[in-house]
């Protein structure tokens, strides 16, 4: 019987286990779900730098009756483009949002909304990303979803896509209505 050398078989077992890992990821309930800490607690406190021509906002406002969403965003984000028109609708409706500009220029972010327009009810610029740090974040855009009494109801990472609104952001604010 032939001797099978000790470095053939490692190769094999570090794929085997790598598939198990990768198998066992995707069982979970939601594998693109990214969990916040937050869900049914305060918002954190936020101090968002006012600038430009921009109203600005603080925690207060998170507190005031009525949805409202938080949303981290930068104008060198291709999926924050890629949201903006849902964005847009949104705040058609009469939902609050209130813009977290995420460690950008802030005349590049000013570009931005003027070539897209501004769907926020106050900007706020987080030029270090403390603010982003504190809320969690993992990366731009990020949304968060805030009832009346300033708790903080669901979070979507990535872009706010016509699926992600309509199957988590639209369920989440008529949560948040019904609690506030």
């Amino acid at each position: 019987m032939p001797r099978v050398p000790v470095l053939a078989i490692v190769p094999p077992v570090v794929f085997a286990a790598l598939a198990g890992l990768f198998f066992a990821g995707m069982q979970r309930e939601d594998p693109d779900a990214l969990p916040t800490t937050f869900a049914g607690k305060a918002a954190p406190a936020i101090e968002a730098t006012p600038f430009n021509e921009f109203e600005g906002f603080d925690r207060s406002v998170l507190e005031e009756p009525g949805v409202k969403l938080v949303n981290f965003w930068a104008s060198w984000c291709g999926p924050c483009r890629v949201e903006h028109p849902n964005l847009e609708a949104l705040a058609d409706e009469g939902i609050p949002i209130y813009g977290v500009n995420f460690k950008d220029r802030p005349d590049n972010a000013s570009a931005f909304l003027a070539e897209l327009g501004n769907p926020y009810a106050g900007v706020g610029a987080d030029g270090e990303g403390r603010i982003a740090r504190d809320w969690g974040v993992y990366g731009v855009p990020e949304t968060y979803v805030i009832d009346g009494q300033g708790r903080v109801i669901e979070r979507l990472a990535g872009p706010i896509t016509q699926r992600t609104l309509e199957g988590q952001i639209r369920p989440a604010i008529a949560e948040a209505a019904g609690g506030s």
